[in-house]
């Protein structure tokens, strides 16, 4: 990565402290970028700030709250005055069987990956520069109907939809949107929720049946997050996957 790819250029990745979107700020700022990242946890964003240096700055808040989306757009306004590109990359995972889906589930994963999202861009958009791109995660769940997943795949396929909207939308001010799309990425997170054992079984089982036999990494996101953001300008409203070729072959 040239040092100064990225140079003055400002970005906001949510969703930024660790995983995909900690990878994608990592090559934006090695790239001269600056950079803002935004999540829950204050120690996991300390971690990740540590690791990215003087060119980043962490903004604690939740992305279903619409106040701290306020004081998030309050801050970026402040550290970076606009910006050049915008991941929204915040999201969780979940999966429950439909008969024994709940209204709390249900509501817990479309306030953050749907509502989020919406919002996010929303309180945003009037800090993005004319030729800025933004970014949405979705997931290539979102074309798949996989049992136990029909509430987080809802929530993805919004973002696609939302995609398409954002793009009509914004594109008379010269900003782009799209889509990336996921697929099976080795973000370490299932070593919070599985055993090692378990998590390196769930691993094998994807990367088996992946045409490419193996996972995917956070780099390879962050490149083509980058691209969608800063490269594909003749790009808009589109879903860029990035899978392994699992959803095609």
């Amino acid at each position: 990565m040239a040092e100064d790819r990225y140079r003055d250029k400002n970005a906001l990745i949510t969703g930024g402290g660790s995983g995909m979107g900690f990878a994608t700020a990592k090559m934006l700022v090695d790239g001269g970028a600056r950079v803002v990242i935004t999540g829950r946890s204050q120690v996991t964003l300390d971690t990740a700030l540590k690791r990215l240096g003087e060119n980043a700055v962490a903004v604690r808040g939740d992305v279903a709250a619409l106040s701290d989306l306020d004081t998030l757009a309050d801050r970026v306004r402040g550290e970076l005055g606009a910006l050049d590109a915008l991941f929204v990359n915040a999201g969780v995972v979940g999966t429950m069987p439909f008969e024994s889906t709940t209204e709390e589930f249900y509501d817990d994963l479309f306030a953050i990956n749907a509502k989020g999202a919406y919002f996010t861009v929303q309180k945003l958009a009037p800090l993005l520069n004319t030729g800025a791109g933004v970014v949405l995660t979705t997931s290539t769940a979102n074309v798949i109907g996989m049992p136990t997943a029909s509430v987080y795949s809802a929530g993805k396929a919004a973002l696609r939809s939302m995609a398409r909207s954002f793009a009509s939308e914004l594109l008379p001010r010269g900003i782009r949107v799209n889509a990336l799309s996921p697929g099976p990425i080795d973000t370490g997170i299932l070593g919070g929720v599985l055993t090692e054992e378990a998590a390196e079984q769930f691993k094998a089982e994807r990367a088996a049946e992946n045409p490419m036999r193996r996972l995917g990494t956070p780099d390879e996101i962050a490149k083509a997050a980058a691209f969608l953001a800063f490269d594909a300008t003749y790009t808009t409203g589109a879903e860029f996957v990035v899978d392994g070729g699992s959803t095609q072959l």
